[in-house]
Formats: C-alpha cells, structure tokens, sequence
C-alpha cells in the first residue's frame, strides 16, 4: 500500500467517524424508537399502522419528499377468535394466524393430536391420525439455520388431511404467538397461536377444542409505501440507488418493539446522518419504509413486482433492517450473494465492530424480494442462532419496548451505517451481483 493509499484510507476512515460519532449522540434515535412503540402493534390495516405511517412520513419529510406509493396486498380482518376446551367450557389463550381460514359461524368442534414439535415428517409418520383433528406443534425460535417455520408445519398438516392448527409459545407466562398463516385468501384450514398454558391444558388423552373464527378476506387491500430518495452528489454512478428499507407493520397483541421498531427508527436516524453528505456519495441513497411484512413479505413483493424495470436495475444493493436489538450481537442474512458478506464485514470494521455472516437466503424479511430480482440484498439482524436471547418473544405479548436495550439498538445502527457508506461511496458495487445460492428459509 502506497502512502497516498494510506492517507486515502484515514480519510475516509476519518470522514466516516464523524457520521458513527452524530449517531452516537443521536437521542432521536432513542426517542423515535420510543414514539413508533406508542402507535401499538401497527398491524397492517388498522389505524396503528395508518396513524404511524403518517408520522414516519412526517420524520422523513424533514430531508425530502417522501412518495406515498400505494401497494396491494392480500388482506384480511378478524371480527373474533375464541379457542374453547370441551367439555368444561374453559377458554384458552390463543390468536388467530395473520390471513388465516375461518370456520362456520358455530365453529367448529374437534379433537386435539399434539404432535410435539410437529416437523413435516413427524406429521406425515402420524398418518391418517392426523385427519380430521385439530394438530398441536411447537412454536420454534425464527432466527436459527435448524429452525421449521410455522407456515412449513402448516402446510405439512393441511395437506395430511388436518381440520385446524394450533402452535404453542413454548414459554409459561407469556402468552400466545402469533405471526403470519401464509394464506392469502387461497384455500386453508383454521390456524391460532396458544399459550403454552394452553398447550398443557391440551395435553392429555381425549382432547378437544371448539375453534370460533369469524372475519372477512379483503383481497382488494391496500397500503402505503413510504420512500425517500436522495441522490448522490458525486457523479460517479448518479443512477444507481443503495436502498435502505424497513418494515413498519407488526402484530396486534403488543408494541411490535423488536420487530420492527428498532428497524424503522434506526432508518430514519440513517437518514438524518446521511442526508447532510449525500454529496460527497457516488450513488444515491433510498429510504424504503415497508407495510405488509408481517403478510408472508406480500407488501414489498408487490412493491417491487409494479416498478418499472429501469427503476430496479437501478438498484445495486438493498440493506433490509429488521429486529436490531434482544442481543449485542449483529449477523447479516445475505441471500446467497456470496461477496456480500466479506463487504459487510468491510462496513462493520470500518465502524469498529464484527458481524456475523449467513449465506444461504432466508426468506424472512424483505431482503428476499430484493434477491428474487438478481439485486444483492441483506437483512442485518440480532440473535442469530441465539434461541435464549430476548428475540425468542418476538409475535408475541412481550415484545414491548421494555425488551430494547438502547445500547444495543445504537451500536446495530452504527455498524449499518458502516455497511451504507461503503455501498454509498464504493466505485462500484457490480462484483456484488450474482446468481443467489440455493438456502432454505427460516
């Protein structure tokens, strides 16, 4: 390395620490956080997430005009949900999965197989046992490479002939999980979170439930996408974006703190510390605000599905933020794009922390949509492969704000703003797209 190599390189160093040092001042980071938590669970279709759309617009407007770009997806709205054990009546802690089927207005009255934790080959051994019964499989921890998601289980017991789902939150005193059915509108069985309260009252020879689900599928739904362009000042790539999104929406039943509050206001104080040296940048910067995560990823799917082709070749990376804080450790999901991850970690020593990397995709956040589209995309997270850390209560009633260290969510917002300025000040970002590599999704 050459001594002008050298200085180059404290320059940029030295230029970078001036935004880390802005953000670590930043009380309205802590303070945005906070408000977003206020809004409630901002489930897509309520007015907690209209009323806290309105005010991120109103946050970001300060450094530009943020679009309102409306976005359908398969919506869905529950009238009532009520879970009872037979003979005796007692009702049991339970929600129903986001888009799920409904049952007749009577409901619907069967008996319970608990089949453990409920894998597809668990469901498909239990043979005909399985049908006509209301199956009882494990919630399990979303963010590990070992983990069988919900709608996976779901979809094994539907088509082994189950009449219903129930998912058990494994931990006592905390109440039901929730999270999203897949469904759509299509065709489905009945599908509701419990308690693990309710799991155990379930657990004994000859149980039975009578589910009630009543509501409406709103196939004609709508929501906003909020985005704020910045252009670069530079003009290196004046036609290339990095876009920087995060999804607003949540479930109902607490703040949606960790998922994704932390995401959201980590943005915005992105967009507050980048916005004033967007002319020292070679490409522009995109603040994308996703609704409808919480959907099966419909929201930002359907986003991207009605852009123009010109609009997303244009897009040379995505920085997806979701669930930032539950524990000090920061991993980037990077979608099988197999140099994402040694430039990530360039981002992070630049701000002087490590990142853990996963490679194969994991279709859990909207990253995904991005790397279906050929554009290189990462989710940064918290708790990878850490089953005990505070994000196991993600979808469920303990994801409040009391569950957000402030110091944690700080430094996972300045190690993405490592990752953003070596994607906004990189000559070139091309050696980043390739084909993805095959993964499984969590």
């Amino acid at each position: 390395m050459t001594r002008d190599d050298i200085g180059a390189q404290a320059a940029e160093q030295a230029a970078f620490d001036e935004v880390a040092a802005r953000l670590r001042r930043d009380e309205e980071l802590w303070t945005d956080f906070q408000a977003l938590c206020r809004h409630g669970g901002r489930m897509a279709g309520t007015a907690s997430e209209r009323a806290a759309q309105d005010w991120c617009e109103q946050q970001l407007s300060v450094f530009g005009t943020v679009a309102r770009e409306s976005t359908p997806y398969a919506g869905w709205r529950c009238d009532h949900a009520v879970l009872t054990r037979l003979p005796d009546g007692r009702q049991l802690e339970a929600v129903p999965l986001l888009g799920t089927a409904f049952t007749p207005e009577e409901g619907i009255e069967l008996p319970v197989l608990d089949l453990g934790r409920g894998t597809p080959d668990m469901i498909t051994a239990a043979g005909d046992a399985v049908r006509g019964h209301a199956v009882m499989v494990q919630h399990e921890y979303p963010f590990s490479t070992r983990t069988v998601h919900r709608r996976v289980k779901l979809a094994a017991a539907q088509q082994a002939g189950a009449a219903a789902l129930l998912v058990v939150q494994p931990e006592a005193g905390i109440g039901p999980v929730s999270g999203s059915s897949g469904r759509g509108g299509g065709p489905g069985i009945p599908a509701m979170g419990i308690s693990a309260e309710a799991g155990l009252a379930l657990r004994q020879p000859g149980a039975r439930v009578r589910l009630c689900i009543g509501g409406e599928d709103l196939p004609q739904a709508r929501t906003d996408t909020l985005v704020l362009d910045l252009p670069a000042g530079q003009a290196a790539h004046p036609d290339e974006r990095v876009v920087l999104s995060a999804h607003i929406d949540g479930h109902p039943l607490a703040e949606s703190a960790l998922d994704n509050a932390t995401g959201v206001a980590a943005a915005m104080a992105l967009a507050r510390a980048f916005a004033p040296r967007m002319h020292v940048m070679r490409r522009g910067l995109t603040v994308c605000l996703f609704s409808a995560e919480e959907w099966a990823l419909n929201g930002s799917r359907e986003w991207l599905a009605a852009l123009a082709q010109a609009r997303r070749a244009a897009m040379a990376l995505n920085v997806n933020l979701d669930s930032l804080a539950g524990s000090p450790r920061l991993t980037a999901l990077t979608s099988g794009f197999e140099r994402l991850g040694g430039f990530a970690r360039s981002g992070a020593s630049l701000a002087g922390g490590d990142l853990g990397v996963h490679l194969p995709l994991m279709s859990n956040s909207d990253h995904a949509n991005f790397a279906a589209w050929g554009i290189p995309a990462l989710r940064l997270i918290a708790g990878f492969d850490e089953p005990d850390s505070a994000l196991r209560l993600l979808l469920t009633p303990a994801d409040t704000r009391a569950l957000v260290d402030q110091g944690h969510l700080r430094g996972a917002t300045v190690l993405a703003a490592g990752v953003l300025w070596r994607a906004l000040r990189a000559d070139s970002l091309g050696g980043l797209r390739n084909e993805p590599a095959p993964g499984g999704g969590a």
